[in-house]
């Protein structure tokens, strides 16, 4: 059974609408992250030091210092994990070798995405 032209149009609109949703999702993969390994060493090195506060408060029987020695393990965690987003490299800024797979596949994803595939 045939489409009417009411659900073809619906249809397409749908169509258009995911291929923009995944060119999301694939403009987002396209960078690498590089970790920040500045961070993430001083975090660490905060989320040690907090564990052995904390351990120090549950010796001394200390509520206050355990409490706060967990607070500068979160800190370092969170430092530890801080996004790297000025370190990033674009996958349009690094050198491609002449007619690779993957340029290949952006190429194609592109004219797809323009209409013209």
């Amino acid at each position: 059974m045939p489409l009417s032209e009411h659900e073809q149009r619906m249809l397409d609109e749908m169509e258009r609408n995911l291929y923009g949703g995944d060119a999301d999702v694939v403009s987002a993969r396209g960078e690498r992250m590089r970790p920040n390994y500045r961070f993430l060493t001083m975090g660490v090195i905060i989320a040690v030091a907090g564990i052995g506060v904390m351990i120090a408060g549950v010796m001394a029987q200390m509520i206050l210092v355990g409490v706060a020695g967990f607070a500068v393990v979160f800190v370092g965690v969170i430092v530890a994990s801080r996004p790297a987003s000025a370190t990033a490299v674009s996958a349009k800024t690094r050198p491609a070798r002449a007619g690779g797979f993957m340029q290949r596949m952006e190429q194609q994803w592109e004219d797809r995405k323009e209409g013209r595939g």
